[in-house]
């Protein structure tokens, strides 16, 4: 069984960075063809996908974001970070990260998510 957990901080101050890193267990972020997201959901808002690295390394990131944001991984932890800069009140979310086969998902492993506010 897939588990993946978010950890980061639940405030954030605009202009910062906000960075939050997904653990995963029960599975290896480099097994061939999975690819790991970030997506969010602000308040009253839909699923927005953000970005996602693929088990070779490779990253993808919505255009909307691409300027402030950057997916990374540590293989020796099976973790990946997401850090996206310069962060604004619209940035208020809950913050998952969830696994697929394929960059166009169906997503079948998903993180419980994780409150992030960003204000003052």
């Amino acid at each position: 069984q897939v588990q993946l957990q978010e950890s980061g901080p639940g405030l954030v101050k605009p202009s910062q960075t906000l960075s939050l890193t997904c653990t995963v267990s029960g599975g290896s972020i480099l097994t061939n063809y999975y690819v790991w997201s970030y997506i969010r959901q602000p308040p009253g808002k839909g699923l927005e996908w953000m970005g996602a690295i693929a088990y070779s390394g490779s990253t993808y990131y919505i255009p909307s974001l691409k300027s402030r944001t950057s997916i990374s991984r540590d293989t020796s932890k099976n973790q990946f970070t997401l850090q996206l800069s310069s962060v604004t009140p619209e940035d208020t979310a809950v913050y998952y990260c969830a696994r697929a086969r394929g960059v166009a998902g169906p997503y079948d492993y998903w993180g419980q998510g994780t409150q992030v506010t960003v204000s003052s």
